[in-house]
């Protein structure tokens, strides 16, 4: 019996209905998600409206913040982190695999210099966006490289980042 057995017991259950859900009624498979932030006052902190939940974002002393909180970067590669675990519970599903544990990690480069203004070549953004997931399972190496590749094919953040879509500002009035 693998540890996560009664986890991927439930997530079935649970997958099984929006299956059914979403086969009646393909709309519903589309949601809607939001976030939002603002500066809280003289701090420079930005708490960080996700869905229901509320997350505080912070840059370091260096950028005269207080390290209150992960930076925006930071929190985007724990997005990454998140999704693609939860994508890893998934597959395991679709595809039977047992599970005892499933752990990503993620690293990549940023270069502050254009985001204070100093000249740069390209503009600033993450860079060298790599990440190890590591998955402890009494299933097969077979199993597990499928998985692995089902997981790069249907992680909804990892297939933004790789292609990414069109970000547009609305105005305000």
């Amino acid at each position: 019996m693998a540890a996560l057995d009664s986890y991927l017991e439930r997530k079935t259950t649970a997958m099984a209905a929006r299956h059914a859900d979403y086969t009646a009624s393909p709309e519903k498979s589309v949601v809607k998600l939001t976030a939002s932030s603002h500066v809280a006052g003289i701090t420079g902190a930005r708490p960080t409206r996700v869905g229901n939940f509320s997350i505080l974002t912070d840059s370091g002393p260096g950028l005269a913040g207080h390290a209150l909180g992960p930076t925006a970067p930071e929190l985007m590669l724990g997005a990454l982190a998140s999704c693609l675990v939860h994508t890893y519970l998934i597959q395991a599903v679709l595809l039977n695999i047992p599970l005892d544990n499933v752990e990503v990690e993620i690293s990549a480069s940023l270069d502050y210099a254009p985001v204070i203004g100093l000249p740069s070549e390209q503009p600033p953004q993450l860079r060298d966006v790599t990440y190890r997931a590591t998955v402890t399972s009494p299933a097969t190496p077979d199993q597990i490289a499928r998985m692995h590749e089902a997981v790069d094919i249907s992680c909804p953040v990892l297939n933004t980042l790789r292609n990414p879509v069109g970000v547009k500002r609305l105005k305000t009035e």
